[in-house]
């Protein structure tokens, strides 16, 4: 959904922390960047010679991997810093970082396809999942020695796999969650109810949230206004027996599917339990300033980590998203973040990028560096040992995605080509329900056939 420049909130985009730049501005800023990083990073002995995405390979000499990725400035620090180190423990492989924020990152992107110079190893965007796999971006993974699997059971494998192979590798877990501030709870007297509780559902949060905006010392609000929040969405329709996307590619989700979590937010909004745009200042705001204005929030599990710092002297625990009686089975499910190598890579490079990305996903020393913040290992036993060196934050994430990867869960379908603005769409449709502008009935009409004309006319 949209992402708004001062505090984007969806899914991978939602560490990324703009500035008065806009996209294209901070796209030359990011490229310019990327070339003092690459001249830094072979002063280190972090890169090495590479003539693109065919050059570089061993010849006897240093195998030199183009790596890309996105994130803020703190994140670029911590993956420099996590790849000079694995280089310094595998001194004849080299990795140029290509760094850049997520907007740009996909820009940049799909300048390097078009002209067949794609990184050799890359992340993801989550809106780009599909459309990479049609345009035969990704190489198998299941054939390279240096890339280990034998952590993950058949269940992992199987969802971990695209088309049927296991091309991308996904290098961490998040689900949707509802945040709470039990600072604040326990000082306004406010019990939440634990996600096991018969009484933790959908219509008693309302309840929960509009008796607590009647009535609070703080005059805090319940919660900001969040309906296009992607994933808490997907979780309401998973429950319901639709789903954001099906099998062949198509909407997996009805008007009165999308109508039914609408009403649900336009019921909070009009009691006074949500914020209003003016007093969040537009859609996606800025943690930082509603942080203080709400109780609970609703987001990805992983954004405990940087939200939380925030607020230091406050501490905030995480609730799965409420279930009501009789949903349909199956309806939890884990979001993954992607990592893949680049299908024209030189031969004799791949088993160095195999070692990059095993580096990645199947080794918790590299999260010692980089952190938590891209959510929990995918691996289960580098889950494990991370519990040994996370924060009180990072704990809380790794055990509620603990307890969720355990759940039964129905398949879930990535976002098709053609897919990639309805984050965009929906935060705008959200916004004119606000506004008045729409009713729920016809915005979400409106929604549901503006993502389908945008995978028709990509098929």
């Amino acid at each position: 959904m949209g992402v708004d420049r001062r505090n984007p909130k969806h899914c991978e985009e939602r560490e990324i922390v703009m500035t008065g730049l806009d996209r294209r501005g901070f796209l030359k800023l990011a490229m310019a960047s990327t070339a003092a990083g690459l001249s830094a990073a072979a002063v280190a002995g972090c890169g090495g010679s590479s003539g693109g995405a065919g050059g570089g390979g061993g010849g006897g000499g240093k195998t030199t991997l183009r790596y890309a990725w996105w994130g803020n400035n703190i994140r670029q620090q911590n993956y420099t810093k996590a790849l000079q180190q694995f280089s310094a423990a595998n001194s004849d492989i080299g990795i140029e970082p290509e760094f850049a924020e997520y907007t740009a990152f996909q820009e940049r992107m799909t300048t390097q396809i078009a002209a067949r110079d794609v990184p050799d190893i890359f992340w993801i965007a989550s809106p780009q999942v599909m459309t990479y796999h049609k345009s035969k971006l990704y190489r198998k993974l299941d054939d390279i020695p240096s890339l280990q699997w034998s952590d993950y059971s058949k269940e992992d494998l199987e969802t971990f796999k695209l088309g049927g192979e296991l091309n991308t590798m996904p290098f961490a877990i998040f689900t949707p969650v509802i945040r709470y501030n039990e600072t604040v709870a326990k000082a306004d007297g406010v019990t939440i109810p634990a996600d096991t509780d018969p009484a933790w559902t959908w219509d008693g949060l309302a309840d929960l949230l509009v008796a607590y905006s009647k009535d609070n010392p703080g005059k805090r609000k319940g919660t900001p206004y969040a309906p296009d929040h992607d994933l808490t969405f997907e979780a309401w329709l998973r429950q319901r027996g639709e789903q954001l996307w099906t099998e062949d590619g198509q909407v997996g989700f009805t008007v009165d599917g999308l109508g039914s979590w609408l009403d649900w937010w336009e019921k909070l909004r009009k009691a006074g339990a949500a914020l209003s745009l003016s007093e969040q200042e537009g859609m996606g705001p800025d943690w930082a300033q509603v942080g203080k204005k709400v109780l609970v929030n609703f987001g990805n599990s992983n954004h405990i980590i940087d939200d939380a710092k925030m607020f230091p002297k406050e501490r905030f625990r995480l609730r799965a998203v409420p279930v009501d009686a009789g949903v349909e089975a199956g309806h939890k499910y884990l979001y993954f973040p992607r990592m893949a190598i680049y299908q024209r890579i030189d031969d004799d490079k791949v088993e160095a990028a195999g070692k990059v990305i095993n580096y990645n996903a199947n080794n918790a020393d590299m999260l010692k560096t980089v952190r938590l913040t891209m959510g929990a290992p995918t691996n289960p036993k580098v889950a494990e040992q991370a519990a040994a060196f996370a924060s009180p934050d990072e704990k809380e994430m790794l055990a509620l995605v603990k307890k969720e990867r355990a759940a039964e869960r129905r398949p879930r379908y990535e976002a098709p080509p053609g897919s990639s603005t309805w984050r965009t769409a929906t935060t705008r449709v959200c916004e004119e329900i606000a506004l008045g502008r729409t009713t729920v009935p016809d915005g979400a009409k409106k929604l549901l056939d503006e993502i389908a004309a945008g995978i028709k006319r990509a098929q």
